[in-house]
């Protein structure tokens, strides 16, 4: 039961904080553009964030099939990886919190949604009754 918990706590504080970066991304566009272009990547990137982050999010929570909810996992964590780095790689290092938050965050989600979803993924830390059985 505490397992279900914490999925859902940190599967809900991760999708508030890739939506609020989402909107971050809308609200001060021009930031972001900033930023985005010290780190040397394109400005292009900035709403195909946007469409990315909050698919990634719909797709994790709506979980309507199980390997693409895995690939955005997948994707949410080397979009985190790769957002900490780029903050520390131009010496913001503080910038790179929420990125590491959110990794930690992905980890806890990824790791116990076996426990707390109806249809297990193959890739979950934790094994459910069902995935025991059939072994």
């Amino acid at each position: 039961m505490v397992i279900t918990y914490i999925y859902w706590l940190s599967t809900i504080l991760l999708a508030i904080l890739y939506l609020s970066s989402a909107l971050i991304y809308i609200i001060k566009k021009e930031w972001v553009t900033k930023t985005i272009l010290e780190f040397g990547y394109p400005s292009y990137l900035v709403p195909l964030l946007i469409i990315l982050k909050v698919l990634a999010i719909v797709t994790i929570l709506s979980r309507i099939n199980i390997p693409l909810s895995d690939l955005a996992y997948a994707g949410m964590l080397f979009h985190l990886m790769f957002s900490a780095l780029a903050h520390i790689g131009i010496r913001k290092s503080k910038g790179a919190i929420p990125a590491l938050l959110g990794l930690v965050l992905l980890i806890l989600s990824f790791g116990t949604q076996n426990i707390a979803r109806d249809l297990p993924s193959p890739y979950g830390f934790i094994p459910t009754k069902v995935m025991i059985d059939n072994t």
